[in-house]
């Protein structure tokens, strides 16, 4: 069996560094899907990758079960290790949310997973969470958002890449990363995203976390 020790815990100490307050915005989640989620909730989880979303919900919630979806193998390998003490109540799947099964779920979370898509991907993704929720339940999403005007817009580029950046990184590295952010990601206005989860049916939108790049809303199926 390959050992992912290494690998896990460098992803994990990456993505601590690179979002602020992570481990509140779990708790947070948390506590908003658990609003209205039954004790004994079936969680959709797509983008779960790594298995971090999974492990803190499951620790909070003993008798939540979860389907997890993430088209990356090597994530979902991570995932399996990261979520291995919550195994029996664990189900992942290779793929994007289309491979879900139907549901219906009690609650959906998506978290820094949107800011890799594309306008149309991020569509299908939505409409396909939307349409597995059972009506009222709710939806965590949390990504990069940040305005496209100048001069936010650069501002808010280079406060993510000075926060996330590893001590002793060079100017250079630094602008190479600004430039892979710029070149790859697709980054939206926060009012331009509740726009895109009222246009998938989502009612109730609110926002309910900011950290610098970082954003998190709270909508309803």
């Amino acid at each position: 069996m390959t050992d992912f020790s290494g690998r896990q815990f460098a992803y994990i100490a990456d993505v601590h560094r690179q979002v602020p307050g992570l481990a509140g915005l779990h708790r947070m989640t948390a506590q908003l899907l658990a609003e209205r989620a039954p004790a004994d909730g079936r969680i959709l989880v797509v983008g779960a990758g790594g298995g971090l979303e999974i492990s803190a919900l499951a620790q909070q919630h003993p008798q939540w079960s979860f389907d997890g979806v993430d088209p990356s193998p090597d994530m979902l390998a991570l995932a399996t290790q990261t979520t291995l003490e919550f195994k029996a109540r664990t189900r992942l799947h290779a793929g994007d949310v289309s491979v879900a099964p139907n549901g219906p779920f009690d609650a959906a979370v998506c978290l820094l997973v949107f800011h890799h898509l594309s306008r149309e991907t991020r569509d299908a993704t939505l409409a396909g969470i939307h349409r597995r929720l059972t009506p009222g339940a709710a939806f965590v999403l949390a990504h990069i958002s940040f305005p496209q005007t100048e001069p936010e817009r650069t501002a808010a580029l280079d406060r993510h890449i000075v926060y996330g950046a590893e001590a002793g990184m060079s100017q250079s590295e630094l602008e190479s990363k600004r430039a892979v952010m710029k070149e790859r990601l697709h980054i939206y206005a926060p009012h331009e995203e509740e726009k895109f989860l009222a246009d998938a049916g989502f009612k109730g939108i609110s926002q309910f976390y900011a950290a610098l790049s970082f954003k998190g809303w709270v909508a309803y199926a």
